[in-house]
């Protein structure tokens, strides 16, 4: 419960954090261009999504596959949580994509815009593995689910070098900042978390465990509920939960303020301008 009140607390600060990052925003639209506004706006809209979801699933927690909550209520029921993560992550690996494909239209990488265009599709393929282990309860859909996720970081920061030697000097600090999240994230990934969904399904499978079908999964999210509170069915997901709650949702209120290229912003101008455009 002192870990549970310490989610609900990360996520009403980080709610009250948004809505300060909004009111900022909207005092900084007489100063900034239409473009500007427009882009950073769609930054504050997608992790919006993120924080919000975020913030429900630091008050109803739930452990997917084994289908353990804190609540015996329909808001923490697995299929609510699930769907609230899907929609979550979507929005914010957007974030990524939109900041990813201005700074490759600024400095004309085409790598970095080809990445930016292929990122959202490969994480719907990642909540689509998601999905299947929630509902069969086999983690070897998590095994993929974690390991899209962790590539689909390393051509993050893959494009983000690309940009480097194109990009003017005060903007390098950025790029590396992201470049050195990415890495963080990815050796955690490669290190920690699809080693334990990949030791979960090792040890299912030698237990001969039967998997559910997807409609039998299905109706098993929907009602099924088990409440605990011991530590031992828990500790396993405090960490990346604590984690995924705080820091990747500062994350994601980080890119609301990320400066917009003014180079992409002339292109659009001139884009318009010209016959057609």
């Amino acid at each position: 419960m002192s870990w549970w009140m310490l989610l609900c607390a990360i996520g009403v600060f980080n709610v009250l954090a948004w809505s300060v990052s909004a009111c900022a925003l909207n005092r900084r639209q007489a100063v900034m261009s239409t473009e500007q506004y427009t882009a950073r706006r769609l930054q504050l809209l997608l992790s919006a999504g993120y924080v919000f979801g975020c913030a429900y699933r630091c008050a109803f927690p739930v452990f997917d596959v084994p289908r353990i909550c804190l609540f015996n209520s329909v808001l923490s029921s697995v299929v609510v949580g699930r769907s609230v993560a899907t929609f979550a992550e979507l929005c914010f690996v957007g974030q990524w994509a939109l900041m990813l494909r201005e700074m490759s239209d600024a400095t004309g990488s085409v790598f970095g815009r080809i990445v930016s265009m292929a990122l959202v599709p490969m994480i719907a393929l990642a909540e689509a593995c998601s999905w299947y282990s929630v509902l069969t309860t086999s983690n070897l859909g998590h095994v993929a689910e974690e390991s899209i996720w962790g590539f689909a970081a390393a051509l993050i920061v893959a494009g983000v070098l690309s940009i480097w030697p194109r990009c003017a000097a005060h903007r390098r600090p950025l790029l590396a900042a992201c470049c050195g999240a990415g890495i963080a994230y990815i050796g955690y990934m490669v290190v920690v978390d699809v080693p334990m969904y990949w030791a979960r399904w090792i040890a299912a499978e030698a237990q001969g465990r039967q998997y559910l079908t997807i409609a039998q999964g299905l109706q098993d999210v929907a009602g099924r509920r088990v409440v605990s509170y011991r530590w031992a069915d828990w500790k396993s997901e405090m960490a990346w939960m604590s984690l995924y709650f705080s820091a990747a949702v500062w994350v994601s209120l980080s890119l609301i303020h990320a400066p917009v290229p003014e180079a992409y912003i002339s292109g659009i101008a001139r884009k318009r301008l010209q016959p057609g455009g």
